[in-house]
């Protein structure tokens, strides 16, 4: 069986990259020809190079910069709900073979194959987010997929990214299946955890920094832990339940707040955590005021920079970060620190954090450095989708 996609064409020279291995081509690399351009946003296309030789089948968007998503390097294959669900499958056979249960990242975009599109499971829950026009155009051959392969009782759509808007798709949050009637519970390294799926920031919880979690648990034992930016309490309550002696969580949200501290109630350790609504940078400040040190300190903040104007100043955000959590980490204790935003490279992130040593006057030595888990897996031509950093050191 073979496809019968219009043909948009690269421009002389410029297939090399996509040939190559690279999944997008961009609006200037492309012919935008009055056809092309009359395609509706995320069609279905064969793309070829100017000679005529098919490279694949992409997704096309011609008022997108990235004006082409590779989804198939087989230029006759027909995408249809049978091809996402088997793409699904390999999915679900990856994680199913990382770990146990069934709350994890079952898409993550390009690097499972699938452009755009982002799937993270809750047992019988899933959170949906398309965040290409390839993949909302797709999107009854998905759900069908997904039911085909999973079959969730509650289903919601998280359309709700401003990175849609770059794809010229609108931002809503709609449940497809099923019904929300409160946030969900998870399971994650032994502990249980609730998770507010349609109201919650991104997709409600952040399975990325599991590992991460894990890693700073085996360290709290009879130790004095500061989570800032807690969230939902990932990192404060494995903490607890891992034996910290005091965990104190600090979030503005009210609403993640209280979900974990409801967390902390299912795992039993609610009586060594006590959770502070307040903006970070003042109550760290406050906290340094009065002497406070911990031995173990936790700073995730969301992203400090969303593009690349934001980058002076979310530098700035980072360092400030660093110096007041660096302020308040005990001689020989351990700060865990973050960056999930793909535009502060490693090196940028690595410089802030000599830079506070060295206004500080610490020293310090890195114990771990490490990203997102494998169920966020990076794809080898986008560098940008190993967005997370993380540092964990301990300081004299």
């Amino acid at each position: 069986m073979s496809n019968d996609y219009p043909v948009v064409r690269l421009l002389a020279g410029r297939h090399r990259r996509i040939a190559g291995g690279h999944p997008w081509a961009y609006s200037n690399e492309l012919a935008m020809t009055d056809e092309a351009k009359a395609l509706p946003p995320g069609s279905l296309v064969v793309l070829s190079t100017h000679a005529g030789e098919a490279v694949g089948v992409a997704g096309f968007n011609p008022h997108s910069l990235i004006a082409a998503r590779l989804i198939e390097r087989r230029p006759k294959t027909v995408i249809d709900a049978g091809y996402f669900a088997d793409r699904l499958r390999r999915c679900l056979a990856m994680r199913e073979r990382l770990y146990d249960g069934s709350c994890y990242r079952l898409v993550h975009a390009e690097a499972d194959g699938l452009p755009g599109l982002i799937v993270d499971r809750f047992g019988d829950a899933l959170v949906v987010q398309f965040n290409a026009a390839l993949m909302e155009r797709q999107r009854d051959m998905i759900l069908e997929a997904l039911a085909s392969v999973l079959a969730p009782r509650l289903v919601v759509l998280r359309n709700d990214s401003p990175v849609r808007r770059l794809e010229g798709l609108d931002m809503r949050i709609e449940t497809v299946a099923g019904e929300v009637s409160g946030p969900v519970e998870l399971r994650e390294t032994g502990g249980r955890f609730l998770a507010d799926l349609a109201g919650g920031q991104k997709t409600g919880w952040f399975y990325d920094q599991r590992d991460n979690r894990r890693f700073i648990a085996s360290l709290a034992r009879g130790a004095r832990v500061l989570d800032v930016y807690s969230h939902t309490g990932g990192f404060a309550v494995q903490a607890a339940l891992a034996g910290a002696q005091s965990v104190v969580a600090v979030d503005k949200s009210e609403a993640a707040l209280v979900l974990a501290e409801r967390s902390a109630g299912l795992n039993g350790c609610a009586d060594r955590c006590s959770f502070v609504r307040a903006d970070a940078f003042g109550e760290m400040e406050r906290l340094a005021r009065t002497g406070a040190r911990y031995e173990i300190v936790i700073a995730d903040p969301p992203a400090f920079i969303r593009s690349k104007k934001d980058l002076k100043p979310g530098i700035k955000g980072y360092r400030k970060m660093m110096r007041l959590s660096a302020r308040l980490t005990a001689p020989g204790g351990f700060l865990f620190v973050a960056s999930c935003s793909h535009h502060m490279t490693a090196e940028l992130f690595d410089e802030q954090i000599r830079k506070t040593l060295t206004d500080a006057g610490r020293s310090a030595r890195i114990l771990r450095r490490a990203g997102a888990g494998a169920d966020h897996p990076a794809h080898p031509f986008l560098p940008e989708s190993a967005y997370l950093k993380t540092l964990v050191l301990q300081l004299d």
